[in-house]
């Protein structure tokens, strides 16, 4: 599945207990970025590929962008900066 986001938002990948996610999910709530969140835990295959993306590691959040590149536990500053915004 693919999961790259439409241009000007994100795909985060988390947790229901990820403290990290959920500030970074207020602070796009604030600043307006639009983000699709996919729970790790719940949807099949998607665990597999944050290890993919961490060196093995299943650390979230893990952002992908547009142009199909990844952030680990970003600041706010990077996501705009990669956004364009």
């Amino acid at each position: 599945m693919d999961y790259t986001p439409a241009a000007g938002t994100v795909t985060m990948f988390s947790t229901t207990w990820c403290g990290y996610c959920r500030r970074l999910k207020t602070q796009f709530d604030a600043q307006g970025i639009g983000y699709t969140e996919i729970n790790i835990e719940e949807v099949p295959g998607t665990a597999e590929l944050v290890e993919k993306l961490n060196d093995g590691n299943q650390t979230v959040p893990t952002l992908l962008f547009p142009d199909g590149s990844s952030a680990t536990n970003p600041p706010l500053s990077l996501v705009k900066e990669r956004l364009g915004v």
